[in-house]
C-alpha cells in the first residue's frame, strides 16, 4: 500500500516542535544567571513530578541534554500539501547527544484530515465521518468498461500497527442483486489498510477513531528515536 504522507509529516512536525523546545531550554540557561543575594533564602530542592518515570541520568555528558516531562501542542500545522490539526504531544526523558534524540516516554495524538488519507486511494476518492463512527469512502471506478460510482461504509481499526477501514456495506446505486454481485470486486478499490510509514523508532499506533474533520491517531512508545545521531 502507498505510505499515508499526512502520518510522516505529523511525525516531522513533532521532532522539530521537540527540537525547537529543547532548544529554547538550552539556550535560556545559557544566557542567563541564578539569582543569589546574601538575604536570599536557599532555592528549594525541585521535588520530581509524580508523571516522572525515573531520575535524571547520572552519566550526561557536557555536549548532552536532558529534558524531564514535555508537553507540546500545536492548534495547527501548515505543510506544502497539507494541514495537521489538534496536534498533541506529551512525553518524559529526551536525551539528545551523540546517538541522537531520543525520548524515553512518548505519547502522540494527531487529526490526519479525510483529504490527504483519500490522496492515498487515488482517483476522486472522497473520504468522511460515518454513522457509528464509522468511515464513509465514495469513489468512481471503471467496472466492466462502465463507470461506477461506489460508497462504502466501514469500521476503523488498528491491526498490527495498520490502520484499517473494513467496508461493511457497499452501495453500487443499482438492484440490490447486482450490487451484491458486484461489491466482492470492487471491495479492495474502498478498503484502506496501509501502515504509517517513516515513524520514528518505536512509536506504533495505538488506535484510531473518526472525527468530524478526519482520522485521530494516537501513537506511543518508549525509547522513541526522534533523530538519530
Amino acid at each position: 500500500m502507498t505510505r499515508s504522507r499526512a502520518a510522516d509529516w505529523a511525525i516531522g512536525a513533532l521532532g522539530m516542535l521537540l527540537l525547537l523546545t529543547m532548544a529554547a531550554v538550552v539556550l535560556w540557561w545559557v544566557v542567563s544567571e541564578p539569582t543569589t543575594g546574601p538575604s536570599e533564602a536557599p532555592s528549594p530542592t525541585p521535588v520530581a513530578s509524580s508523571t516522572s518515570m525515573d531520575a535524571p541520568p547520572t552519566d550526561l555528558g557536557k555536549d548532552e541534554v536532558w529534558l524531564g516531562d514535555m508537553d507540546v501542542r500545536a492548534d495547527i500545522v501548515v505543510l506544502p500539501d497539507s494541514s495537521l490539526s489538534d496536534v498533541e504531544a506529551t512525553g518524559y526523558g529526551a536525551r539528545s547527544g551523540p546517538g541522537g534524540l531520543i525520548v524515553k516516554r512518548l505519547d502522540v495524538q494527531a487529526t490526519v484530515p479525510f483529504t490527504d488519507v483519500a490522496a492515498q486511494l487515488g482517483g476522486d476518492t472522497q473520504v468522511s465521518p460515518g454513522p457509528d463512527g464509522q468511515a464513509r469512502i465514495e469513489r468512481t471506478l471503471d467496472v466492466l468498461g462502465r463507470q461506477v460510482t461506489v460508497v462504502a461504509t466501514g469500521t476503523v481499526e488498528v491491526e498490527n500497527g495498520l490502520l484499517v477501514v473494513e467496508p461493511l456495506f457497499i452501495d453500487l446505486g443499482g438492484p440490490d442483486v447486482t450490487s451484491r454481485a458486484l461489491a466482492a470486486v470492487v471491495r479492495k478499490f474502498v478498503t484502506i489498510e496501509q501502515p504509517i510509514e517513516g515513524l520514528p523508532q518505536n512509536l506504533i499506533l495505538r488506535d484510531v477513531t473518526v472525527q468530524e474533520d478526519g482520522f485521530r491517531a494516537d501513537l506511543s512508545g518508549q525509547n522513541v528515536v526522534l533523530a538519530e545521531g
